[in-house]
């Protein structure tokens, strides 16, 4: 002992050298797994000696290759930090130039005993020891991976989500449930025809849509308290179960009304499984793995979409139209088990459910949403009898649209008076990431809904494809979106930035609405193959980027409030453009058939239906190519207003910040729930 005291003040009056060679020597017979120093400057290191020279009575512990873990040293008042190794870390990161320093500063009765240590290390707890404290880096709850296999630090919180074979599970259920609530959007399509035949209904045929939706939209702000107030694995199951009852009523359906009575249960569902799905996600996987993940389950239940007149179809034509809705059941009940079974983390502090369900009226905003409510309803209303049933300037829809702006007013000075107990926080919409999002879903929710709606009509009525086909005929959109999306999420997680993709994606997204302005009455297969293809790999690179960005920027128990307005937003704005879609194709097909086919009353190919061979029993052979040439520029007309749509989301994504997700990611608490948002 004296010999190394002497050895080390010998070393503190030299400055040429730090460390004398016997030193080295033994420092350099320490196993190769040993844990590692920062560099640090000679001042600092004369400094640490001359501590150790003070400590002369500790004496270094005897090394062997035995993998016994040796406390370390941790001279933060110099800036030095001493780690000590992860199990079976064996090799140094290339980009890492630390060192190790073995020793013990620490009294016998402190140091901690090898299980309480292999314990601490099974967890990947790295601990930095001095006495008893721990270090800022074990403080944040970071630990050191491999550069090659991550490209970010793993924070230690990850132990909070769920891994493994659990999160396929959880991920897989989530995508069906989007999936299935993207085909009963577009299912009906090729249902519908049997469905007034057999009800002779022909006069609510507009319900059997729009009744879903209304409710869904209607309900879809008041799901994100929900979720932000109550238990979100058991809400999401209360969503499902009602979705699943509609299902059941609309398959057992003997009446019009029933089908529409259970439309309506259907949409009530379906209004907190999207945004559910979106929050669960978020619970269940680190906010560093979230992008590619978002990406898949949006890309693949995108999907929907395509599937649900091919699927609608094939039920209808060889099975009946009733296993439209009694399809959603027994996939239902799996994911319904699968969610059950598995146990879902809750990141937001939430009362206690007796307490909240007391304190309803007030925790769940519901005055709120009885002003919010009406005005939705009489809005979408006048967007579904507007047009059809009614002029768009008689007194029924005026009166739709005024009420709908007044209680509107109403209701959002509620919501500012509330504050950020309003069922849409004011601090949050005030949040630039937010509006910008919303904003952005708005408008490319409507180019998608335009674009699904309207393009199986070109197809069946100007291309004189079947049902079946023309579901086919859009696969070249959705495959698109579906893989650009998924290759979006990746590349976001890799880079950490979204303003690239979202204004990459938005702008094929602006020029491939344009390109459909191309088709005509002979467009070349080619042709409309590829300009889907530049559209939905646009969609696929942009639809993903504003709940990501969400997710990322707000505190946790915001998510769900702004999950459930941005779903809301995109809902809306499908209404609001397929409505003023609808009134621009009819209009235009009352100026254009007596332009192109004179002697045709427009009203027999309105009332005729959208596919070829219903036009061509309503007029004759003689006239059918010059009314499908009108089709087409009408439809023409359609994708103007498409394309003029999908440029202010262009303008928009500039608005998002340049943050790096990567770098917040590994931020202590970055997410937090806090006072508000950070405004900009």
């Amino acid at each position: 002992m004296a010999s190394q005291s002497s050895s080390l003040s010998h070393v503190e009056n030299q400055e040429s050298s730090n460390i004398r060679p016997d030193e080295n020597q033994q420092i350099l017979h320490m196993p190769s797994f040993a844990t590692t120093i920062a560099s640090f400057s000679s001042s600092s290191q004369n400094e640490l000696h001359r501590t150790l020279n003070r400590s002369e009575e500790k004496q270094f512990p005897s090394i062997e290759n035995t993998g016994h873990q040796i406390p370390n040293i941790v001279a933060e008042e110099h800036g030095v930090t001493i780690d000590r190794p992860q199990p079976g870390e064996h090799q140094i990161d290339a980009k890492a130039s630390e060192v190790t320093l073995a020793c013990d500063t620490k009294p016998e009765d402190q140091k901690t005993s090898d299980k309480e240590t292999e314990s601490q290390e099974a967890h990947g707890i790295e601990f930095k020891e001095c006495g008893d404290e721990r270090t800022p880096r074990e403080a944040s709850g970071h630990k050191k991976v491999d550069s090659l296999s991550s490209p970010i630090l793993v924070n230690q919180k990850d132990e909070e989500y769920i891994q493994g074979a659990k999160l396929y599970l959880v991920l897989i259920a989530l995508t069906v449930v989007y999936f299935l609530v993207m085909l009963d959007n577009t299912i009906l399509a090729t249902a519908i025809p049997y469905i007034t035949d057999e009800f002779h209904s022909l006069l609510d045929v507009g319900w059997y849509a729009s009744a879903y939706q209304l409710i869904s939209s209607t309900l879809q702000p008041l799901g994100g308290k929900i979720y932000s107030k109550l238990n979100s694995k058991w809400s999401f199951l209360v969503y499902l179960i009602l979705f699943e009852i509609g299902s059941v009523v609309c398959g057992a359906a003997k009446s019009s009304a029933m089908l529409i009575g259970g439309r309506a249960i259907a949409g009530a569902g379906g209004s907190g499984l999207l945004n559910g799905a979106l929050i669960i996600l978020n619970s269940c996987v680190p906010p560093y793995r979230q992008p590619a993940v978002v990406g898949i389950l949006m890309g693949l239940g995108q999907l929907g979409i395509a599937f649900g007149p091919i699927i609608g179809g094939a039920f209808t034509e060889y099975v009946t139209w009733r296993w439209c809705f009694y399809i959603n059941l027994p996939i239902g009940a799996v994911v319904g088990l699968i969610i059950v079974l598995i146990h879902i983390p809750d990141h937001i502090k939430k009362p206690d459910a007796r307490q909240v369900l007391r304190h309803a009226v007030m925790d769940f905003d519901l005055l709120g949403f009885i002003l919010f409510a009406p005005a939705a309803i009489m809005f979408f209303l006048a967007l579904q009898y507007g047009g059809h049933q009614y002029r768009w300037d008689s007194s029924q829809i005026i009166g739709l649209f005024c009420g709908a702006g007044v209680t509107f007013i109403i209701w959002l000075s509620w919501d500012i008076y509330r504050g950020d107990n309003a069922m849409v926080p004011r601090s949050m919409i005030k949040t630039r990431v937010v509006w910008a999002s919303c904003a952005t879903g708005f408008f490319m929710g409507g180019t998608v809904y335009l674009t699904a709606y309207y393009l199986p009509i070109y197809f069946q009525a100007v291309l004189a494809k079947s049902p079946f086909m023309s579901g086919v005929a859009v696969l070249p959109n959705i495959l698109a979106q579906m893989i650009f999306g998924i290759i979006s999420g990746g590349l976001v997680q890799r880079i950490g930035y979204f303003p690239p993709f979202i204004l990459m994606g938005t702008a094929l997204n602006a020029v491939g609405c344009g390109l459909l302005s191309l088709f005509s009455l002979y467009t070349p297969t080619g042709h409309w193959i590829g300009f889907q293809i530049i559209m939905g790999a646009g969609r696929g690179l942009t639809m993903a980027v504003p709940f990501l960005a969400m997710q990322n920027s707000l505190p946790k128990d915001m998510i769900p409030s702004a999950m459930s307005t941005l779903v809301f937003l995109q809902n809306f704005g499908a209404a609001v453009m397929v409505a003023l879609g609808q009134t621009i194709l009819t209009n235009s097909l009352v100026t254009l058939i007596p332009q192109y086919a004179p002697g045709v009353d427009p009203s027999l190919v309105l009332n005729a239906g959208t596919t070829s061979e219903a036009i061509y029993e309503a007029i004759g052979p003689d006239k059918l190519e010059s009314v499908l040439l009108a089709y087409s520029m009408a439809l023409q007309r359609v994708w103007y207003f498409t394309a003029g749509i999908a440029v202010p989301p262009f303008f928009v994504g500039w608005c998002f910040t340049w943050e790096n997700i990567r770098r917040k990611s590994n931020e202590p608490d970055s997410h937090e729930p806090t006072e508000g948002p950070k405004q900009e």
